[in-house]
Parts: C-alpha cells; sequence; structure tokens
C-alpha cells in the first residue's frame, strides 16, 4: 500500500516541526480497514494529550492532502490517519530508545533467528555500538545487533506504569461534560 520507510522520511520532519518526535510509522487494518498510525511524543515528557494528537493529525493531513492535490500522493488509495501516543508499554524503534528505557523489561522479535531464537525476552541493558543489551529473565546477557529487530516492545510492569506516571494528574477525577 505505501513505502513506509518513505512515509517516515516524509513525516519526520513535519511532526519536528510542531515540536514533537516521531516515534512509529505504520500501516495496519490490512485492506478491510487500511489505517495509517502514527505515535509521536513531546520530548520532555514522553507522553501526548488529545489536543496534541489534534494538532500533529491536522498538520499531517493537511501534507498528506497537498501532495494528493499535488499528484504526488505517498499512499494509493484510502486510509485512516490515526495519531496517538505511544502509550506505557511503548515500542521500542530506535536504538537510543534501548538506552532510554535502561532498566525496564522489553520483548524483542527478531528477522532472523539468532542463538536458535527469534524472540527475547528481558531487561534493557542499554546499547554498545550498533548492539542492543538484554539481561534476559534467565539470568543470561545477550547484544543483538539493532538492525536484526523486527520489532521491539516495553512489557507492562509496576516499575513501567511509575515511571510514565503522568505529570500532572489535577483534574483526572473530574468530568466535564459540554452543553450544546
Amino acid at each position: 500500500m505505501a513505502d513506509i520507510a518513505a512515509l517516515n522520511r516524509l513525516l519526520e520532519p513535519e511532526v519536528e516541526s510542531l515540536g514533537y518526535r516521531l516515534v512509529r510509522v505504520a500501516f495496519l487494518g490490512g485492506k478491510s480497514d487500511p489505517t495509517l498510525q502514527v505515535m509521536a511524543e513531546k520530548p520532555s515528557t514522553r507522553q501526548l494529550d488529545l489536543s496534541d494528537c489534534e494538532v500533529i493529525s491536522r498538520k499531517l493531513s493537511e501534507t498528506l492532502d497537498a501532495l494528493e492535490a499535488d499528484g504526488r500522493d505517498p499512499i494509493e488509495g484510502g486510509y485512516r490517519l490515526e495519531v496517538s501516543s505511544p502509550g506505557i508499554d511503548r515500542p521500542l524503534t530506535r536504538l537510543a530508545d534501548f538506552d532510554d528505557w535502561k532498566g525496564h523489561d522489553a520483548r524483542v522479535n527478531l528477522a532472523d533467528q539468532q542463538n536458535g531464537r527469534k524472540q527475547f525476552k528481558g531487561s534493557v541493558a542499554g546499547t554498545e555500538g550498533a548492539d542492543i543489551l538484554l539481561h534476559l529473565d534467565n539470568g543470561e546477557d545477550v547484544a543483538i545487533p539493532f538492525a536484526s529487530i523486527h520489532s521491539a516492545k516495553l512489557l507492562l510492569t509496576d516499575k513501567l506504569i511509575n515511571a510514565t506516571a503522568p505529570l500532572s494528574t489535577e483534574g483526572a477525577d473530574t468530568i466535564q461534560t459540554v452543553e450544546d
């Protein structure tokens, strides 16, 4: 449907121009419900709120619509645009993510087997050169070439929940209603 690497190169500067950091661009839903998913975050908080998602969505819609109007649509056919925060159990998409989330548990899936395995689970121990380091649940330490990773994400733990708690919970217990 679309070249994800090209979309990433196209959308990243647009997201950054607004003061956010692009986390991931993906196409989900297959042919029945094609969805362009864009995950982003504020560099200072690693979070987004609804108004942040709206700002990013408007900017990306304008950019993609302008390309389509100019006959240079990077996406064939119809799709939905979904802008979201990466969430607590976020994907790890950049080498630097493995330094940023050192000490937290992650699951790493490889494109091809390494040491007879395609999946590793353990505590992120950072990076060394172009390798990510994991301390596995069995006590073993492994170095995995970042380029061989198919997907990686943090695992939901109490430690992660505490590390990603909202900066402010003011108003969280108040429901606001809008009258017509």
